[in-house]
């Protein structure tokens, strides 16, 4: 299986690594959903969702600055809690979050690939087509293909150019009419929380920076690359997510968007460009779903096994051949293909928001009361990062406790299960002598 070594992630490697990961899917599965809470004005939801994962890039990028890594998320759990419950919680919330989007990934693959076909949206045929592109990106991980580390920027630049030439060409097919483009006035009202809720989901298409956080000991001059990459990647990927939500919203009324919504670039390219449209940005999806999700599978496997080498989780062979992060490939396609069968996009975003949100506020918390000094943060700053994900992720369970009380219920106890079997597991091997 492929191995990054120390210095051979160029700045510019770390940026496709970035987009590559934040369009794998985001842009694909999200738009409609995002729309369905904010209605005209989910273009804005995209920005701001944006601008708030800019004040939590700000945490990431100082501490990575300070000790960049390839442990990442989990070294700066450890920097700012020691080797506890905390450091080992918030990781698999990390982890899981991950694994939660690479089941939104397969699921969108699904949904986007049946587009070509005279398929019904709720066909068993999406879950399933999902199963399939797990089990052929575990195959290409577990093989040991160069694929992983050698396409990354061939791909990213085949997606954002395909995104680009939708998007444009989209504004293009209605005269670039500005008056069209723009949010218009609501004709059904939504809820502050709604709106919150939007940038809740929003922020899901940007939380693939924290790939160049976890990549830190590979990138070449990382004091500084690090944070430029983070920079630089949502940069892209926001002019490039509100290129395709203008061009969306041209081609299809809201209630059409919401109503498309797990594929509403795919419906959008039908009134702009008609079927040979259709072909284009399906393809582009399938590219995008596609490799994201080998390189989602590989990351978490190497954040697992390394948690597993610093004794933080337990870990159990049940007679596999292989190493850690081989075992470790296994258990997080297992976990992605359960989600990926028996929820749907709405329900499977909606986690992974709540556990991204409740991960992230633990990091900027640990730097705030731990690090801040040490790394040279702004209190300010980081202070602000909690308070709008604290905002945003309560405004987010409102919506959600109202209109889809299970995932609410899903996420909690997951999350309490999480926190108490760390705790369970820690103080076990401290009581055994083991952590000795």
């Amino acid at each position: 299986m492929t191995q990054y070594k120390e210095n051979s992630l160029s700045l510019t490697g770390a940026v496709a690594l970035g987009t590559g990961v934040m369009i794998g899917a985001g842009i694909f599965a999200l738009l409609g959903q995002v729309a369905e809470l904010s209605g005209a004005l989910f273009p804005v939801a995209f920005l701001v969702g944006a601008v708030i994962s800019g004040f939590s890039a700000y945490s990431y990028i100082k501490v990575s600055n300070k000790y960049p890594s390839a442990g990442g998320i989990a070294m700066i759990l450890k920097k700012a809690y020691g080797k506890g419950t905390m450091t080992a919680a918030a990781s698999l919330l990390m982890a899981f979050s991950m694994i939660i989007n690479e089941s939104l990934v397969a699921r969108t693959f699904g949904t986007y690939t049946l587009q070509l076909f005279d398929v019904a949206d709720n066909s068993y045929l999406v879950p399933l087509l999902g199963v399939v592109l797990l089990i052929i990106a575990f195959l290409v991980n577990i093989s040991g293909n160069n694929f992983i580390g050698k396409s990354s920027l061939i791909l990213a630049i085949i997606k954002i150019g395909g995104i680009t030439i939708f998007a444009i060409g989209g504004l293009w097919a209605t005269g670039f009419s500005l008056e069209q483009a723009l949010p218009q006035p609501q004709a059904e009202n939504y809820s502050i929380a709604s709106y919150l809720g939007a940038f809740a989901l929003s922020i899901l298409a940007f939380k693939g920076f924290t790939t160049i956080t976890n990549s830190g000991g590979e990138i070449t001059n990382p004091h500084k690359n690090v944070g430029r990459a983070i920079i630089i990647s949502l940069a892209i990927c926001l002019v490039i997510y509100l290129l395709v939500s203008l061009a969306v919203s041209v081609n299809l009324s809201i209630p059409k968007i919401i109503e498309a919504k797990d594929y509403a670039l795919a419906e959008a390219s039908r009134p702009a460009f008609g079927k040979y449209g259709l072909w284009f940005t399906v393809g582009i999806a399938i590219i995008a779903t596609v490799s994201g999700i080998i390189a989602s599978i590989f990351a978490v496997s190497r954040m697992t096994a390394m948690l597993t080498d610093m004794k933080l989780i337990p870990h159990s062979h049940f007679g596999m051949p292989g190493g850690i992060q081989k075992h470790m490939l296994v258990y997080t396609v297992v976990i992605a293909i359960i989600l990926t069968v028996f929820f749907d996009l709405s329900r499977i975003a909606s986690l992974g928001a709540i556990f991204y949100l409740v991960m992230d506020i633990g990091i900027h918390w640990g730097v705030l009361r731990h690090l801040r000094k040490e790394v040279k943060a702004k209190a300010g700053i980081v202070i602000t990062a909690i308070i709008l994900d604290v905002i945003v992720l309560g405004a987010f369970l409102w919506v959600k406790g109202t209109s889809d009380v299970l995932v609410v219920i899903v996420s909690v106890v997951l999350m309490a299960l999480i926190f108490i079997a760390e705790h369970w597991f820690l103080k076990t091997r401290r009581e055994s002598g083991e952590d000795e």
